[in-house]
């Protein structure tokens, strides 16, 4: 059933996911703060390119956010020009940024105050995932909401979950960070092993990526790995803003998560070598300058 939509940050993520969408048949507003992105994504899409989030929101059955963090996130919801200011009665805020639980708390409390409904559902499957339109979702929320949104979220979502409580999507989230960092760092290490073994690594990973090792980033970044090659995925500045709220959660919960504060420390070492904005499995590149 077609729905009236709004999606706030048109990022690379955000982007093909407001087309997804469109494309499902929902009616779609579009705000982001560079607004010549915006009137793009609305030529392309049929859809209406809005000067505030205020004015996206308006008369929206569910809004989706895509921002950077915190500070982002809460600049587009709060204020006279903020969603909320928009939003009616009942209508449901989404939001897709990787964030901390305590925003998401946050959030959801000052959204049931005000008569709105809140699900934080951060997405892992990087741009690839969400221009195929197969991202996992991870939610927090109540059942009755993520009910509502999820014939919606699927328009994008292959994997669309409603893990817990509000903050649970955002705790996910870190769990899934957490596995990335460890994983890359390893895929890294093994890399630069087989070809200071001179092994063919073609071969090596043929027969590698058929057994245990094989993983997501295994098969999507071995050969741009092996070749010094980092334009393909998530980029090292926003892997560091993710972690540290993945340590910073850590230090309240008391989880020990050291190989993630080491590969964190790693990439502050690729942003020192001029890769803020190289991809993630530049590790090996910094593994190689310093061993």
């Amino acid at each position: 059933m077609s729905k009236k939509v709004a999606f706030v940050g048109l990022g690379v993520m955000g982007y093909p996911m407001a087309g997804h969408l469109a494309a499902a048949g929902h009616s779609v507003s579009v705000f982001n703060r560079t607004t010549a992105k915006a009137k793009q994504w609305a030529d392309e899409h049929s859809g209406t390119a809005c000067d505030t989030p205020r004015e996206a929101a308006a008369d929206a059955e569910l809004v989706m956010v895509c921002v950077g963090n915190d500070n982002d996130l809460r600049s587009v919801v709060y204020g006279d020009d903020g969603i909320l200011a928009g939003l009616k009665p009942g209508a449901v805020l989404v939001d897709h940024t990787t964030a901390s639980a305590e925003v998401a708390r946050e959030l959801y409390s000052t959204c049931k105050e005000q008569g709105f409904e809140f699900i934080d559902a951060p997405v892992s499957g990087g741009q690839a995932g969400a221009e195929n339109g197969v991202l996992a979702i991870m939610c927090g929320g109540e059942q009755p909401v993520f009910d509502q949104a999820l014939p919606v979220l699927q328009a994008y979502g292959k994997n669309v979950a409603l893990i817990g409580e509000p903050g649970a999507g955002q705790l996910t989230k870190m769990v899934n960070q957490i596995c990335i960092a460890g994983l890359v760092q390893a895929l890294a290490e093994g890399v630069n092993f087989a070809q200071a073994a001179n092994l063919d690594i073609e071969k090596v990973m043929s027969v590698v990526g058929g057994g245990a090792a094989q993983s997501w980033q295994m098969v999507n970044r071995y050969e741009t790995m092996a070749k010094d090659e980092f334009e393909f995925g998530f980029a090292v500045d926003w892997m560091r803003k993710d972690l540290s709220i993945v340590l910073d959660e850590a230090r309240r919960n008391g989880a020990s998560v050291p190989v993630t504060a080491m590969v964190d420390q790693y990439y502050a070492d690729v942003q020192k070598m001029g890769g803020s904005r190289w991809d993630t499995s530049s590790l090996i590149a910094r593994l190689k300058k310093f061993g």
